[in-house]
């Protein structure tokens, strides 16, 4: 059962469509999934196309581009709601620092995290449909910080299927 799920999982990634497995499905914890929600950071995510830029000021202080998979893409790009299982964003994040070849121009420095959203409205039907990860050099971060996922997109973003992103024409 456990080698099925895995396969399963490897075969829908791998065609552009990736659903979390529950943590605790039989995985070991050192697959890296998320506490929580089970979500880990999908192979080949970084060859996605970006779906909008943004900026974090503030404490956070950060650059960050928003990935997603053919679905999200779709979807975003049609600005369609809701929006449908097996929709995923990845979101990179980094942070600013000033160019060293162009005054007043910001360029990405250490990476701070990748954060991943599933959409799966059976699985997490309690978040919204969505499962969250953060993740700092692969690994997950831990589950305090998983816990305030979605009572942010909660609060804000309710109304557009909880996804801040928009997509950037």
């Amino acid at each position: 059962m456990k080698t099925a799920g895995i396969l399963a999982s490897a075969l829908l990634a791998t065609a552009g469509i990736y659903t979390a497995l529950p943590f605790g499905a039989g995985l070991a914890e050192s697959d890296n999934s998320s506490p929580i929600f089970g979500v880990r950071i999908p192979d080949g995510y970084r060859q996605w196309e970006v779906i909008a830029p943004s900026h974090e000021e503030g404490s956070f202080n950060e650059l960050r581009v928003i990935l997603g998979n053919g679905m999200a893409v779709k979807t975003s790009r049609d600005t369609t709601l809701p929006f449908p299982d097996g929709t995923t964003f990845a979101k990179l994040a980094w942070k600013r620092v000033p160019s060293n070849e162009f005054s007043g121009a910001f360029v990405p420095g250490q990476a701070t995290t990748v954060q991943i959203m599933v959409k799966d409205s059976r699985r997490y039907a309690s978040t919204g449909g969505w499962g969250f990860g953060r993740f700092i050099d692969g690994k997950p971060v831990d589950r305090a910080q998983h816990e305030t996922c979605f009572a942010c997109h909660e609060a804000y973003v309710k109304d557009h299927d909880y996804v801040f992103t928009r997509f950037a024409y």
